[in-house]
């Protein structure tokens, strides 16, 4: 038995018996943990989609109306103009309208391409890099909160890549159909 194997089972088929092993891809790609990924998958894009749409249109949940980006708010630059700690010069070079402008885009791709579940990959990569700079800007360990060394940039950075190292996209989303197009550059998987 190899060192993936995570269970066996035995199956009769014409009188005689066969011994399937059972190894970890097999569980991954079991019917139940697929689903388990997609709607996870779907949860985390929504975690990006809903922000973005509610600071492009300030539909009152954490933005209102008059500071909509439509309206002429700045999406990005609230949250940098209060940056403090060992990285705060750093933010500040982002405390603009370019900062806004990139931050959007990230917002809208990664949770577009999550919930899509196609583009997995530059998502999950996307989505890491911009949660580790959110987590320097507010390192628990110097703002405080419940738990010094681990906050939710961290779990939504982990959420992201399990989407794109399982491909959860093939499942409730447009994965293999991206597979298709895309062709030999499984990067952009």
């Amino acid at each position: 038995m190899s060192a993936t194997s995570v269970a066996t089972a035995t199956q009769v088929r014409g009188g005689t018996t066969a011994r399937t092993i059972r190894t970890q891809e097999d569980v991954i790609t079991s019917g139940g943990a697929r689903i388990a990924l997609a709607v996870a998958r779907i949860f985390i894009g929504f975690t990006f989609l809903w922000p973005a749409l509610d600071k492009t249109f300030g539909l009152g949940f954490s933005t209102p109306a008059e500071r909509a980006w439509i309206n002429g708010g700045a999406p990005a630059q609230g949250y940098l103009g209060n940056v403090e700690g060992p990285f705060a010069g750093f933010f500040q070079l982002f405390n603009n309208g370019f900062g806004d402008v990139m931050f959007m885009i990230g917002l809208y791709g990664i949770g577009i391409a999550m919930i899509a579940g196609a583009g997995l990959r530059i998502a999950a990569v996307a989505g890491t890099i911009l949660m580790a700079l959110m987590y320097l800007a507010a390192i628990p360990l110097i703002t405080g909160g419940t738990n010094p060394i681990i906050d939710s940039h961290c779990l939504e950075a982990i959420l992201l890549i399990v989407a794109a190292v399982t491909l959860s996209g093939d499942t409730g989303g447009v994965g293999r159909l991206w597979a298709r197009i895309i062709g030999k550059h499984t990067w952009l998987r």
